[in-house]
């Protein structure tokens, strides 16, 4: 017998709510309150079950209302659903990915690219205005040791094919060198006359930027990802004294007694919970919370946005706790409306060079490790651009593994798992995918105008077509927690 499609379950109606309610009196309710209802044209059947009434829906509607939903929506099919009718469209700035120039690219900002990506998608798909943020750490201390190392060791030709190695070898070779006090003292003057705005200086530095954008923006091309604007650590060094005056007008900012300049976040104002925003020599601390504050009013006011998300992984929560919780004693409502979305860490990414060092080198390595799956399964077809379909596959094999589970949970990287043919991967949901379409290109996809739908009664029939019902609800859930799993897991039962 088939399983129902909708179940009421009459203890939640009764009036009288007595736990104490005997199974057999429910059985009864139930039998009661099935004699009462009549099937029409939607509902079929009517039965019962311990202490349900049961409701099979028309066959033939659930198959003509499905498949006309699908065919007159096309690929918004879901998005359209009366489900978001209520949910107002939205302003979204989401900043992720956030590398540090000249160092080394890590895993975790594969899965702030990803992830950050996915959330901006679904919100444009669902009918939001997003702009997407890159913030990259392209100031601080670290590029007065950079300077000074490519002035040493650098080479203009290696900066422009391929500027995010150079500059990551000249890092780790003067820091070899940072040992010695002349190069230390050689950093801080090369950083001093960075924030002086020395034009030499700040020439050289604005190329290692430059060139290291170009760059990225190539590779994110590969991962088919854009972002609509770059901006760093950089921008904000000036406006950052602006937010300290600014906590100083407040009375929010303390000195303690070695003279660093702190924020109390205490409820009993009593100092047990502080943050740091100021170190004793009064220079803005590295990636520091003033320089994120000062990035987030400003964007704030430029943008006006409904909801902020950061996407990072989940060592810097506290770090987002204290700048949320700073920006509402500054008196800024709109605090309420940021967002961190955090994620867990990756064990055991390597590629075959070893150490994961850029995301090129992950990217590279995805798409050789495909090639040769290709290459030695026997119902590879001929392709046109092997090495495209290799990437492409090869990188949902990735987000796949990367979205299966909860965000927040770390996970135990496999490329052999991950590149399996079989199973629950990315590389079966590609391959079902195109199976799906050439059996369209064999048969004809021309737009039907009258289906008929009683030849599609079976019961394998029906559960496909009940899976699909399902749609809208899925991506409901994940528009609400912006967690990926659920879409994956949908896709991988249908």
């Amino acid at each position: 017998r088939h399983v129902a499609d909708f179940q009421l379950s009459v203890a939640s109606v009764l009036e009288n709510h007595s736990v104490d309610c005997l199974a057999q009196d429910l059985q009864l309710q139930a039998q009661k309150l099935a004699e009462k209802l009549k099937c029409d044209a939607v509902v079929s059947e009517i039965s019962t079950g311990p202490g349900t009434v049961n409701f099979t829906i028309n066959r033939e509607l659930l198959a003509k209302t499905v498949l006309q939903q699908v065919l007159k929506d096309g690929s918004e099919y879901g998005i359209k659903s009366e489900l978001f009718s209520m949910v107002p469209r939205q302003k979204a700035v989401i900043e992720f990915s956030s590398p540090n120039i000249a160092k080394k690219f890590h895993i975790g900002h594969l899965r702030s690219t990803i992830i950050g990506n996915f959330i901006a998608n679904l919100k444009a798909a669902l009918g939001h205005e997003v702009t997407r943020i890159n913030y990259l750490g392209d100031w601080g201390m670290q590029f007065g040791l950079l300077g000074v190392g490519f002035q040493q060791f650098g080479d203009k030709e290696k900066l422009k094919s391929s500027p995010l190695q150079h500059l990551f070898e000249v890092y780790v070779q003067i820091n070899k060198a940072a040992e010695d006090e002349n190069i230390k003292k050689l950093a801080a003057d090369f950083f001093r006359k960075l924030e002086e705005h020395d034009e030499q200086t700040l020439s050289l530095w604005k190329q290692f930027r430059g060139f290291s954008i170009e760059e990225y923006i190539r590779i994110y091309k590969r991962l088919g990802v854009h972002f609509d604007e770059y901006s760093g650590e950089s921008f904000y060094q000036e406006k950052s004294q602006e937010v300290l005056r600014m906590l100083e007008d407040k009375g929010l900012l303390q000195k303690t007694i070695k003279g660093t300049g702190v924020v109390d976040l205490s409820e009993k104002k009593d100092l047990s919970l502080y943050s740091t925003v100021m170190r004793s020599d009064g220079t803005s601390l590295y990636i520091t919370r003033q320089v994120n504050l000062a990035a987030a009013i400003d964007r704030m006011n430029k943008h006006s946005c409904d909801t902020m998300i950061y996407v990072t992984d989940k060592s810097q929560s506290s770090h987002f706790q204290h700048l949320f919780q700073i920006l509402k004693l500054m008196g800024y409502d709109w605090a309420e409306r940021c967002q961190h979305v955090s994620f867990g860490l990756v064990q055991g990414m390597k590629t075959r060079r070893g150490e994961v060092v850029f995301l090129e080198d992950v990217l590279d390595e995805v798409r050789s490790r495909m090639l040769q799956n290709m290459a030695s399964a026997k119902t590879t077809k001929e392709v046109e651009d092997p090495m495209e379909t290799a990437e492409k596959v090869g990188l949902a094999a990735l987000i796949i593994q990367d979205f299966r589970g909860l965000l927040s949970s770390d996970y135990q990287f496999s490329w052999d798992r991950a590149l399996q043919s079989r199973g629950d991967t990315g590389v079966f949901l590609q391959y079902t995918h195109a199976r799906l379409h050439s059996l369209e290109q064999m048969h004809g996809n021309e737009q039907l105008t009258d289906v008929n739908t009683s030849c599609l009664q079976e019961p394998d029939a029906i559960s496909v077509l009940q899976h699909l019902l399902r749609y809208d609800e899925v991506l409901y859930r994940s528009s609400q927690d912006l967690q990926p799993k659920h879409i994956v897991s949908y896709l991988l039962t249908l």
